[in-house]
């Protein structure tokens, strides 16, 4: 029966190949769109059904005592989830999307078609503070990766259809096909070509249909326009971008800050203990921070910013205007611990919706604030909307995703020159200070951000095993010099390795430096190679990723340099030897 399947599958596998490329592309894109769109329905279905039943639990306007043991419950649950069934690092979701990019010939592993999601429903689901986008944009990524090495196809088609995964993941999450194609081209930093955006658009378009088809045409967040832009408060939005970069920049640093504070803790239960602790209370304390906070930001919209003291110690102070601009303050400074403490203990989920929480909590605290003191007249609403589109942009630096995000997701396209402006603003506020995002962040600081740099994205499809050079004449320290003419007549090469008999490289002998030599054969037995050797101004290690090697190049100026595993002497490899190949995968990572 096992073999009867699989002879089945063969046979779709090379029907399919027969369509010839472009035509197996638009129709694998169609495929990766359903199933894609499944992925995030499911995702948000689990994560909302979840969240439902524990919230029944929990009485309005009372305080939610719950919510202390909740959110540990539901790391615990993750943790445990990984240990013992996965068995990989599956957090940060585009991090890893980036990293696949640029080191793995864009391969994922096959179990993040459905690991993300699961891990990130027990992690959102118990209230961890962080988002479910990154899951799912991984999951999609893995998809669209996974189908393209079924087909054994190349590296450039694999990583557009990984980009078709994750910008059907975003476009079905947030029923935002054009934001989702928009997010891959930016904030994955594909070099494709006007022919790749089709399938990327057959992806995000087919995705947001099983979204509206399965779960309705609800928006994510409901908005009705009821002040249009107006001109004489351009100025307003100009500050609210400023504002939106610097809090940007509190959110990236913060972040890494307490990250690592959480993974310099050894000890697994530890960090659950000490996360757990820390969120539990943040939640406790402000019962916005559960969970993705979408609920809240709706609340904001339609201006009943007193929900956000409901379950809290503040409740009775709900009318208070300055207690609540007092909480959102607070809400603002730490959202960031909450997002961090959860994915540091070890909870899975992005910052996503974090970032968009961040970015209306910003909003409305300075128009309220502005309204409150100086009575600029201002629309919370839309100040909330475009708070989030600055803060996107700010801290993914992803100006036009924000825009046409927030726009699709709210239908409030009414806001463009608003979001334009102050996205713009933010973006370059966040630039002056942090040239990386917080995804590109950790893999720019490791030398693995090449995604974002063509030349580098290059390199990574050249194998050092294939450029290393082994005709060179190999000598030995005690050879004599009539054995090193004798060498240099037999070969091809000005440069001749010395080593030793355990096989360690101990240095060259160059032609040149032996060349006046040649000639005085009565020397022939008296000078030895130990004595005309020298050292090679550097080693690449079999290992070296090719960015490095290149880099040894050019720092040393050599146009040969020798190859070493563990001291042993492998080959040499030749700048012209690189240059060369790098341009024939040039041509075939060119071709469209």
């Amino acid at each position: 029966m096992k073999s009867s399947v699989q002879k089945f599958f063969l046979l779709i596998l090379t029907s399919l190949q027969r369509l010839g490329q472009k035509r197996l592309i638009l129709l694998l894109s169609f495929v990766i769109g359903i199933l894609s769109g499944l992925a995030s329905v499911i995702l948000k279905s689990t994560i909302h059904f979840t969240r439902e039943i524990l919230q029944r639990i929990m009485e309005q306007g009372t305080l939610g005592f719950l919510y202390l043991a909740l959110p540990s419950i539901g790391i615990i649950l993750t943790v445990l989830y990984i240990k013992f069934f996965v068995k990989d690092n599956i957090g940060h979701g585009i991090s890893r999307i980036l990293y696949a990019i640029s080191r793995k010939g864009s391969k994922i592993k096959r179990h993040n078609t459905y690991t993300s999601i699961i891990s990130s429903s027990i992690t959102i689901g118990f209230g961890g503070s962080v988002g479910a986008e990154a899951p799912i944009v991984l999951t999609g990524a893995a998809i669209g990766s996974s189908i393209g090495q079924m087909f054994k196809l190349n590296y450039k088609t694999i990583t557009l259809l990984l980009g078709c995964g994750a910008a059907a993941a975003i476009a079905s999450i947030f029923k935002a096909p054009i934001a989702g194609l928009v997010f891959t081209l930016e904030v994955l930093m594909l070099d494709l070509t006007m022919a790749s955006i089709v399938p990327l658009l057959i992806a995000a378009v087919t995705a947001t249909t099983v979204s509206y088809f399965l779960i309705g045409r609800d928006v994510a967040l409901a908005f009705e326009m009821i002040e249009p832009f107006n001109l004489g408060k351009i100025h307003f939005f100009i500050l609210l971008g400023v504002f939106c970069g610097l809090i940007s920049l509190y959110f990236t640093r913060t972040t890494m800050r307490v990250e690592s504070k959480f993974s310099s803790i050894k000890s697994p239960y530890k960090r659950i203990a000490i996360g757990g602790l820390v969120l539990g209370v943040l939640i406790f304390l402000f019962p916005p921070l559960y969970g993705e906070g979408f609920n809240t930001l709706q609340a904001l919209i339609n201006g009943e910013d007193f929900s956000i003291l409901d379950n809290s110690l503040l409740y009775q102070f709900r009318d208070n205007v300055w207690i609540i601009l007092l909480s959102l303050g607070l809400i603002l400074v730490f959202k960031v611990y909450a997002m961090a403490a959860t994915t540091g203990a070890g909870g899975i989920g992005g910052i996503f919706a974090p970032t968009l929480f961040m970015g209306g909590v910003a909003g409305y605290f300075l128009s309220k604030l502005l309204n409150t003191t100086v009575g600029s007249g201002l629309n919370e609403s839309n100040f909330t909307l475009v708070g989030m589109a600055g803060m996107m942009a700010g801290v993914m630096h992803a100006p036009l995703t924000a825009i046409f995000l927030i726009a699709e997701i709210t239908g409030g396209y009414g806001l463009f020159i608003p979001l334009m402006i102050t996205s713009t603003i933010a973006y370059l506020t966040i630039m002056y200070f942090e040239p990386h995002t917080i995804y590109t962040k950790r893999l720019a600081a490791q030398g693995d951000l090449i995604t974002h740099h063509k030349d580098k994205a290059v390199l990574t499809l050249l194998n050092l095993g294939k450029v290393v050079e082994k005709d060179l004449e190999i000598i030995n320290p005690n050879d004599t010099l009539g054995r090193l003419v004798s060498a240099i007549s037999q070969s091809r090469r000005n440069i001749f390795p010395v080593v030793n008999d355990d096989g360690l490289l101990l240095g060259v002998v160059l032609l040149d430096d032996v060349r006046e030599l040649m000639f005085e054969t009565d020397k022939y037995e008296k000078v030895l190679v130990k004595d005309l050797m020298s050292m090679p101004p550097d080693q690449i290690f079999i290992d070296d990723p090719m960015d490095k090697v290149m880099e040894k190049f050019e720092t040393t100026g050599a146009w040969n340099l020798p190859v070493v595993d563990n001291g042993n002497y492998v080959g040499f490899v030749s700048k012209s030897k690189i240059f060369s190949a790098y341009r024939n995968v040039l041509v075939q990572f060119s071709d469209e």
